[in-house]
This record gives structure tokens, C-alpha cells and sequence, in this order.
């Protein structure tokens, strides 16, 4: 059963701006969900909450060497 059947809220990549320190590396693994600003930092694009790219994103938020992205239920 997906989380909309059963009326749960499916999980979005969330970006703490303060916690990020702009490695990249979070991009350079999901670059279909992530690209980098001029400066460096993520823009965390919509496609990221894609149930089908989800293991690319809980991939990019583990790697995140400053923990600055993480999975998060979505706000209703």
C-alpha cells in the first residue's frame, strides 16, 4: 500500500540553508533533484520528491557531509 492509500504524507527533501555548507556532493548524486546555485549551496528542485527518485534522494541526504538534507513527511 503507498502512503496516499493509506492517507500518509509521502516524504519530501527538505534543505536546512543554515546547516549547508555547499560541498556539492548532494548534487553530483542527484543531480535529477538537486541543482547548485552560483555560490554552490542546493536548490532543491520539485522533481526531488518524485516516489520514484526516492532512493537517489534518501541516498544524497545520507551522504550530506554537514546533514543539512533529510527526508521529511510533507506539509499538508
Amino acid at each position: 500500500m503507498s502512503a496516499r492509500e493509506t492517507g500518509a504524507a509521502e516524504p519530501v527533501l527538505a534543505l536546512d540553508p543554515i546547516a549547508c555548507v555547499g560541498h556539492g556532493l548532494c548534487a553530483e548524486l542527484f543531480p535529477e533533484g538537486l541543482v547548485l546555485d552560483d555560490w554552490g549551496f542546493p536548490i532543491v528542485l520539485p522533481e526531488a520528491s518524485d516516489p520514484a527518485l526516492r532512493a537517489h534522494a534518501k541516498r544524497a541526504a545520507k551522504a550530506c557531509p554537514a546533514l543539512a538534507l533529510r527526508l521529511r513527511a510533507a506539509r499538508r
